[in-house]
């Protein structure tokens, strides 16, 4: 079985190559390819690990850098993960892009996106990483900016490789680390586990903080939202932003021994799912609520790296890619059914007039706050279990918990607002057809029964921890909590006139952290770039080494060359002086 199994990958790799030449038959391809790439699973969970390396392509004193593919737990599990939900998104984008005259170059961008993002998966040394790093990177460029006639699309195009840039900084630090220190192969790097500096794993967590969306390099991913929904879908669920958590699982075993490494991702995944959480309940935008949330999962993600779990951190990468997608896709259908009406505030009563839609945003909006016997409550409430019952700070708890009431509490109000009333928009909505159900339909499954199936499977091999009734209920508790409050505050809101936001909604709404590094920071840096050049540059160095300095070097030669000194009025001062006392003297 093993043998089969590289040849299996290369199949899919091929196979989507292919694709990418003929994108009308995308659908049944993927859908074939996911089937396919079910059958190494079996021989997998007994964790085996296999490793395909072509000859070396350019050979270094000190590395062969060679196209080697890794098949190991993480790669093999999240290789169908990706092509289900691609196969969902692309079937559902064929009704979504129907009206755009390039709809066949979008699912070629799509399927590009996918490639790069199963380079990084099943890479086997930081150079195969990187190109998949800078593809996916480079994809969502492409696919952000997809109406580009829109400023503001353009914007949040640019937005993302810049952040992108920034943490591509860290992985690139790292990459040439390992070349002069240790190696760029997986295998013989997690041998040297114990010799591995500071340097390349501040690298490496500033690579996942760009590429995954957290705290501080964030401000990317609800700007995002500006291209199509697919491409939001695609995005946010299983490319690009858990690129950046991949990344830290697979390189655990270099990370686990290191007390700096390990606290920094716990304080900063902490925040970022406190933030995010708080961000998401002061948006109206739909999508970018859906956008906040995901930034929320994925500090919860790197929380998980922090307490030394990264398999749980991959537990909840896997539910949360079919949760996130499905809700990304039922926003879609509910936007396009409303004429691109994206504000919350203006749709309402759409579970009459779109039932099943209605039903698996609820489906998946349930999911998302971690409701028993969901996907995602056998990866969130785990979570939770697992922070409660570790030596670690109770400050990363408390964040955690009340982020978790803030996402019961963004997701109800989604359903509250979107959902319940009266319609407030005078659109009659698109029927449900076939091409939007499908997709849906299956991704609704796959969020439901995913938790169930990783539970039986030995991917989540828990231990019997015995724990207080309170503990064990706490994140349950947490999230009722939140759907109370959201429920009330919708009830208490209902009859009040609508009123501008305050101040510290604003904050919250990302303005005041837009301000910070795309308001202030770029002023101050140009108003100094600009008085480096002129008053420094110009005034000081230039004239003083130019003009000035010229004329204080030449006077003194003057002076060696002649007696005259060049003091002209003084001259003639003393010239008419002696003349007209000369003159006075001889008459007298």
């Amino acid at each position: 079985m093993n043998s089969t199994t590289p040849t299996i990958i290369l199949t899919i790799l091929l196979s989507l190559t292919m694709s990418i030449m003929q994108p009308h038959n995308t659908k049944k391809n993927l859908m074939l390819l996911f089937l396919i790439s079910l059958i190494p699973i079996n021989p997998l969970l007994n964790n085996n690990e296999l490793t395909l390396s072509l000859t070396p392509l350019i050979i270094t004193p000190t590395e062969n850098i060679n196209i080697s593919m890794t098949l190991d737990t993480p790669t093999l599990l999240f290789i169908p993960v990706a092509l289900f939900i691609t196969w969902s998104i692309t079937e559902f984008s064929t009704w979504y892009m129907s009206t755009d005259p390039y709809n066949n170059k979008f699912t070629k961008y799509l399927l590009t996106f996918l490639i790069t993002m199963l380079v990084i998966i099943t890479a086997n040394n930081m150079y195969q990483l990187f190109i998949g790093w800078e593809g996916v990177g480079i994809m969502s460029f492409l696919l952000i900016g997809w109406w580009h006639g829109r400023q503001d699309a353009n914007t949040a195009a640019l937005q993302a490789i810049i952040y992108n840039r920034i943490g591509d900084i860290g992985l690139i630090m790292t990459t040439a680390w390992l070349m002069t220190t240790s190696s760029i192969n997986m295998q013989e790097l997690m041998i040297q586990h114990e010799t591995a500096n500071i340097v390349p794993m501040m690298g490496l967590l500033l690579a996942a903080t760009g590429k995954s969306a957290q705290f501080g390099l964030h401000p990317w991913l609800p700007s995002a939202m500006e291209g199509p929904t697919p491409v939001s879908a695609l995005l946010h669920s299983s490319t690009m932003v858990v690129a950046g958590v991949f990344l830290l699982i697979r390189l655990h075993p270099i990370l686990y021994n290191n007390k700096i490494m390990m606290t920094s991702c716990l304080m900063l995944g902490a925040t970022t799912t406190m933030f995010a959480a708080a961000a998401a309940t002061t948006h109206l935008d739909i999508k970018k609520i859906i956008a906040m949330s995901t930034t929320s999962q994925l500090g919860l993600m790197m929380t998980m790296i922090g307490l030394n779990q990264p398999m749980l951190a991959f537990l909840h990468m896997i539910t949360h890619s079919f949760i996130k997608a499905m809700l990304f896709l039922c926003s879609g259908a509910y936007i396009h059914s409303l004429n691109n009406e994206q504000d919350i505030r203006k749709m309402g009563g759409l579970l009459k007039t779109t039932p099943m839609t209605s039903s698996f945003l609820t489906i998946a909006s349930l999911s998302l706050m971690g409701m028993p016997f969901l996907s995602g409550f056998y990866s969130k409430d785990t979570i939770i279990e697992t922070m409660a019952n570790s030596h670690t700070n109770s400050w990363a708890i408390m964040i955690t918990m009340t982020a978790t009431i803030l996402s019961a509490c963004y997701s109800t109000q989604i359903m509250l607002m979107t959902m319940t009333g009266y319609p407030r928009t005078h659109h009659n909505t698109h029927k449900e057809a076939k091409t939007t159900m499908n997709p849906l339909t299956r991704l609704m499954l796959a969020s439901v029964l995913m938790g169930t199936m990783t539970k039986i499977s030995t991917l989540q091999t828990t231990t019997m921890i015995t724990m207080p009734k309170t503990i064990k209920l706490m994140a349950l508790i947490a999230s009722m909590m939140g759907i109370m409050l959201s429920k009330d505050l919708s009830h208490m809101a209902y009859h009040l006139k609508p009123k501008k936001p305050n101040k510290y909604n604003l904050f919250f709404n990302q303005l005041a952290f837009f301000n910070m590094p795309h308001r202030t920071l770029p002023t101050s840096t140009l108003k100094t770039s600009q008085q480096t050049s002129t008053e420094l540059m110009d005034l000081w160095a230039l004239e003083n080494w130019g003009p000035k300095g010229l004329s204080k070097v030449l006077t003194p030669m003057i002076h060696l060359s002649t007696q005259q000194k060049n003091m002209i009025k003084n001259y003639m001062t003393m010239f008419t002086t002696t003349t007209i006392l000369t003159i006075f003297t001889t008459f007298i």
